[in-house]
């Protein structure tokens, strides 16, 4: 038999991370439904309709402390003036009498008349006569101390755009120009389930060979941080019919699948030709460590996504995949990858590899108060205590070589999961 009459194809390469995330995000449909909330319901949801303000804020000219108004013109530094009216927050005075002062207090309108407000501090009251004088014993210069009309917003600015995700200081801005409820995406209904004879669930006695189901957990909080609608399908059997039948119920009710486990070529991973068979894969093994067999496609048109079934590789491909991904289909505008921080590396990384890794690591402070990061010693993607003893991941690019003192390219758990 001639050498080249049995000839083995060469295994297709590996996807680098950056033109599978690009992949990735090209595919994402964004969320057409939405719905009204009550403005103080709406925390942690995507605005999907900008808004816009309709009126100024502040609405007046106000004081932006408590002491006296009075027209700068009229009054010179040392000179006791009466005091002619007192205008509380929340109350209009009347027109200022040319010569006196009103005693004002932080938030109130500034009277027509007048256009300086000197802190109560650099002033000494008085009274005489039953009248109340005021001493201005540190004149400010002309117009202090007075927050204008439209300063903070103009009527028909836009002040929160579609595609924010709303947080407490957005909640306030609404508020303060009249909206009480906001235009949001409806939540992300996302399907979970593992894939996996060997595992049980926490509570339930650790027979030989069997695992607690981490996974489930993890992906359950990661998804909640992101507020979506999670469709919790457990935990399924390692056959083909069972994990069709899992994928079938999902494409059901879901926006996005999400599952963990069996991704791989062994005879007990089903969850690739499960989906070949229901619907089509269209990205699989990536050049990305831990991670490689991250799986991309679709049951009957839902998107799916496939992560491996160790808990560190579920939880990097998350955070690197899967997490912009949702980001995006939940309507979120924007750059959705994570800032990377330069930081200065305290360890030294003599083993490259061919992938893309994103190493377990925390940022800590030196002796001189300099920023260091630090990395996990052991790179098994089935030691789970990593990812709590890290705060962050080094990304260290196919074949880079680190000593101690270069600058590396950090993302934060804390942004990445906000």
């Amino acid at each position: 038999m001639k050498s080249d009459d049995c000839v083995t194809a060469e295994p297709k390469p590996l996807k680098p991370v950056v033109e599978a995330l690009a992949f990735l995000l090209g595919q994402v449909k964004v969320l057409e439904d939405t719905e009204q909330v009550d403005t103080s319901l709406a925390l942690n949801r995507v605005l999907a309709k900008p808004v816009t303000s309709t009126i100024n804020v502040p609405a007046w000219n106000n004081s932006a402390m408590d002491g006296y108004v009075f027209n700068h013109a009229d009054i010179a530094q040392g000179q006791p003036v009466r005091v002619s009216q007192r205008i509380p927050a929340g109350y209009e005075g009347s027109l200022l009498q040319s010569g006196t002062a009103a005693r004002i207090f932080t938030g109130a309108p500034v009277p027509d008349g007048a256009d300086t407000v000197v802190m109560q501090e650099h002033c000494h009251a008085f009274s005489e006569g039953g009248e109340d004088f005021v001493t201005i014993e540190k004149k400010p210069k002309a117009g202090a101390n007075i927050r204008l009309a439209g300063e903070d917003v103009a009527v028909d600015e836009v002040v929160l755009e579609s595609g924010t995700k709303l947080q407490a200081q957005h909640l306030g801005l609404a508020a303060s120009v009249g909206i009480a409820a906001l235009t949001v995406y409806r939540k992300l209904k996302v399907a979970i389930f593992s894939s996996g004879d060997e595992l049980v669930m926490p509570g339930e006695p650790l027979a030989a060979g069997k695992i607690y189901n981490s996974n489930r957990f993890s992906l359950l909080g990661l998804l909640q941080k992101l507020n979506c609608e999670v469709i919790d399908l457990g935990m399924v059997e390692d056959t083909l019919d069972a994990t069709c039948d899992a994928l079938a119920k999902a494409s059901e009710e879901a926006d996005l699948i999400l599952a963990s486990g069996g991704v791989s070529v062994g005879e007990e991973d089903h969850v690739k030709p499960a989906v070949e068979k229901l619907g089509s894969l269209q990205l699989w093994k990536i050049a990305v460590r831990p991670g490689k067999p991250l799986a991309y496609g679709h049951v009957n048109k839902v998107p799916f996504i496939g992560a491996p079934g160790n808990p560190v590789s579920l939880f990097v491909t998350f955070c690197v995949f899967a997490l912009p991904w949702i980001k995006k289909q939940q309507g979120m505008a924007g750059d959705l990858q994570p800032t990377i921080i330069p930081c200065t590396a305290d360890f030294d990384w003599h083993r490259p590899d061919k992938r893309r890794e994103y190493a377990r690591a925390r940022l800590k402070t030196n002796d001189l108060g300099q920023l260091m990061v630090e990395v996990y010693p052991s790179r098994s993607s089935g030691v789970l205590s990593s990812v709590t003893w890290a705060d962050g991941l080094v990304i260290i690019e196919p074949g880079e070589i680190i000593h101690k003192g270069d600058q590396v390219k950090f993302m934060a758990f804390n942004e990445l999961l906000s």
